[in-house]
């Protein structure tokens, strides 16, 4: 009798299981065309393990599954958080520190990346995104979105539920500080809705309901790239552009810390790196080059990056001023 098939007459089925990491993202993230698949592929062949995705409709959504769960979740990793939520999934106590390999890291930062917690995968930069056969008129600043056409819209996301949502509204923020209320109460007759997340206000967009949709300076390059449809761009404004860095970080309740450790230094690996760029459409935290007619138009730069502990400090304060200033 083959000895294989003895051995695994005699063992216990949970001495030959794959040992599984679960980790917990946002549902672009671990969709077929994202970036999971290929760096699942990859780990996978690492580590002799079961990688798993579990998904969500926002990185924020999941971060308040995981406390409602507390140490009874089976996420070992959060992956999709951004160093405006960081901090308030530090203050949860839920997240464990580790070692990682920073020398790697290539960010356009004022300083070096020091965090022993969240680990970053991925850059991007916020911005409005229009087809240019349909808008002819492009706002060249958030000045000039106070003085649209009336038949001009705008979709954004809801700051509570998305990254990208709170990030327009910290941009607005740096740029107009006390005024801030004042910019959203005359962009409110603009604004056609606000959606829960990127994906639903993105589809709104596609579907020609409104002219331009807050998204990333990224989002032409997959309209190009995957579609051959050069008519997305971004408008590029005086004020600069703000940005956000998504992290990932270790739950310390996972029965796989470990596993969890060897899979944060895998994010800087040029085998999850390389699936940045035309997976998840953002720009890789390591030195490499970038796909054909991924930057047609000038990258922001430098671009805004609020200061963690300060959004931490503000965010209701902010919020809580849009959403007064839109009437909601």
């Amino acid at each position: 009798m083959n000895k294989t098939l003895v051995l695994s007459l005699l063992l216990p089925m949970s001495a030959l299981a794959k040992p599984v990491l679960t980790v917990s993202t946002y549902d672009a993230f671990a969709a077929d065309w994202g970036p999971a698949p290929a760096i699942e592929a990859a780990f996978e062949a690492q580590c002799e393990c079961d990688l798993r995705f579990v998904t969500g409709e926002s990185s924020i959504g999941l971060l308040r599954k995981i406390q409602l769960e507390g140490d009874s979740t089976d996420t070992d990793i959060v992956l999709g958080l951004d160093t405006n939520t960081m901090e308030l999934a530090r203050a949860t106590g839920l997240f464990a520190t580790h070692d990682w390999p920073m020398q790697r890291l290539s960010l356009p930062l004022p300083l070096p990346w020091t965090d022993a917690t969240f680990v970053p995968f991925d850059y991007s930069i916020f911005a409005f995104v229009y087809q240019s056969d349909r808008l002819t008129q492009v706002p060249s600043s958030l000045e000039s979105l106070r003085n649209l056409p009336a038949d001009v819209k705008l979709v954004i996301q809801d700051p509570r539920s998305s990254t990208p949502g709170l990030g327009l509204l910290l941009w607005v923020k740096s740029v107009y500080g006390d005024r801030a209320g004042e910019f959203w109460a005359d962009v409110a007759d603009s604004i056609l809705t606000v959606t829960p997340g990127w994906s639903e206000a993105y589809n709104l967009f596609l579907q020609g309901e409104a002219d331009m949709v807050l998204s990333y300076t990224t989002s032409p390059a997959y309209h190009r790239i995957a579609e051959s449809d050069e008519r997305f761009a971004w408008a590029a404004f005086e004020e600069g552009h703000q940005g956000q860095i998504e992290v990932a970080a270790a739950l310390a309740s996972s029965d796989q810390p470990q596993l969890a450790a060897e899979f944060l230094s895998f994010i800087l690996s040029d085998a999850f790196q390389s699936a940045i760029p035309t997976g998840n459409w953002a720009y890789p935290v390591i030195d490499m080059a970038l796909p054909d007619n991924f930057e047609v138009q000038p990258r922001p730069a430098p671009f805004r990056l609020a200061d963690p502990k300060r959004v931490e400090a503000q965010r209701e304060a902010v919020i809580a001023e849009f959403l007064s200033a839109i009437g909601q």
